[in-house]
């Protein structure tokens, strides 16, 4: 599918988050990170403020995409599996999609300073929690709606620092099975009901 150049805009202002930080987000600095004329980024965004906004807007629907394509394709059944999901989309966070997940912690960032940047992260994470909790139940997880936040907020880490810290060897599915295994523990069967006839 072909991109509208607003759309052209905003993956290079992704790209330019991703790479540079805030700080290097520019309207000068977006015109050539998307091959366009000057003055393109600005007949689109008038304001700094406006840009960020369409910035935080389209990576939250590329964030958005990116799960449900992972939701797609996936239907953990066991701890085990569900870690090796885990484990393969920190992989494609911090190797093909580096620049988009170093956007979203750049982001996240502005974000505590900017309040209004939160209400579409905060509606992008409340989707991301809907597919993680639903993993979690059908993996055998007595409890979801708890144990999916700790889980996903040590897979946060795990990304964070691979991203920091780059291990040309990164596997993060050892650990990731580990805390996975220890804290989803299967649901005991239930007693059958006694015969009352």
């Amino acid at each position: 599918m072909t991109l509208g150049r607003r759309e052209q805009l905003l993956d290079a202002a992704i790209e330019v988050v991703g790479t540079q930080g805030m700080h290097g987000l520019t309207h000068r600095t977006l015109d050539a990170a998307a091959g366009l004329p000057a003055g393109s980024a600005s007949n689109h965004f008038r304001t700094r403020a406006a840009l960020l906004d369409a910035v935080v807007e389209r990576f939250a629907e590329r964030e958005r995409q990116n799960w449900e394509a992972l939701a797609m394709r996936s239907a953990p059944r066991t701890p085990q599996q569900l870690a090796r999901v885990l484990a393969d989309f920190a992989v494609g966070a911090t190797g093909a999609h580096r620049a988009l997940t170093m956007a979203r912690y750049a982001i996240l960032v502005e974000a505590g300073v900017q309040p209004s940047l939160r209400a579409q992260l905060a509606a992008t994470g409340a989707w991301v929690n809907t597919w993680a909790t639903t993993w979690f139940r059908i993996a055998g997880s007595p409890d979801p709606e708890r144990h999916a936040p700790a889980i996903m907020n040590h897979w946060t880490g795990i990304v964070l620092h691979q991203l920091a810290m780059p291990d040309p060897a990164f596997d993060p599915y050892p650990q990731i099975e580990a805390v996975v295994s220890a804290v989803v523990q299967a649901a005991p069967a239930m007693a059958p009901a006694e015969d009352t006839t």
